[in-house]
């Protein structure tokens, strides 16, 4: 029997570059409720154009190592690499980003250009998924915090990021944590007095820009109704922005994805 080969790289939880006879949707499955390995969390990964080479992975001796098992079932999996993969993947080769539930339901997102509005002094936090994962409250719009992590000599930059924005009222926030010191978190794993914290310090210093809340950021655990904008892929020299849907997109296209979306 013959199967279609694809090209993946895993953005969460493990970046990694995999070979596979799976269409997107059964890959999805196996790896979060189908394999050995027992993975049960969010998956976020990337088709990528299975022509993409890059001299730095040997691409091609996985793909051919894709061969059916003697039962005829298709090979589910070949791990190409495991380490620097984000930072030798070409953008451009990104044809669509895929979340997953714990479930093994997918979406499928598109790229989209990313309409970059004046930057305002506003703060704002970003979820960084990998290579780094850090939690960041940033003056930073969204398209210009890519390129400040992805400067060259940055301690805690790296050549190229992926990442998101949280949808995040600072000024709502810091009312409710007035009113009522023992509110709950509303970022998962960050105690709320540490939040306050560092808001006050980086109104109180203008020059400070960007101030670290996570050493680990916890994607795993952020409500998927908390990404606003959507994913970018960033360097200094591109970057490639693929959109959230709204709620009611999701339900009405990806039905089973949002019934198990957490």
């Amino acid at each position: 029997m013959s199967y279609t080969n694809y090209l993946y790289m895993i953005c969460f939880p493990n970046p990694s570059l995999i070979g596979s006879q799976l269409n997107p949707e059964r890959f999805a499955r196996h790896y979060t409720v189908g394999s050995a390995r027992d993975y049960q969390g969010r998956l976020v990964f990337a088709e990528l154009d299975p022509e993409f080479r890059n001299d730095f992975f040997d691409i091609e001796a996985g793909m051919k190592a894709l061969v059916p098992h003697d039962d005829g079932r298709p090979k589910s999996t070949k791990f190409i690499a495991s380490y620097r993969v984000l930072e030798n993947v070409d953008f451009q080769a990104i044809r669509s980003l895929y979340l997953s539930t714990p479930a093994g339901y997918t979406m499928h997102i598109d790229p989209a250009d990313f309409e970059t509005a004046p930057s305002q002094n506003i703060l704002r936090i970003y979820a960084e998924i990998a290579p780094i994962r850090m939690l960041v409250l940033s003056k930073s719009n969204f398209a210009d915090f890519g390129r400040y992590v992805t400067v060259p000599g940055n301690p805690k930059g790296a050549p190229k990021i992926f990442y998101t924005q949280l949808e995040f009222s600072i000024d709502e926030f810091l009312e409710e944590f007035t009113l009522n010191p023992l509110m709950q978190s509303p970022i998962p794993g960050l105690h709320p007095s540490k939040l306050r914290d560092a808001i006050y310090e980086v109104q109180r210093i203008p020059a400070k820009t960007q101030k670290g809340l996570s050493l680990d950021c916890p994607f795993d655990r952020i409500p998927a109704r908390m990404i606003r904008h959507g994913f970018m892929f960033s360097s200094q020299e591109s970057c490639r922005f693929f959109p959230m849907p709204d709620m009611q997109t999701i339900e009405a296209n990806f039905y089973k994805y949002y019934k198990t979306m957490n």
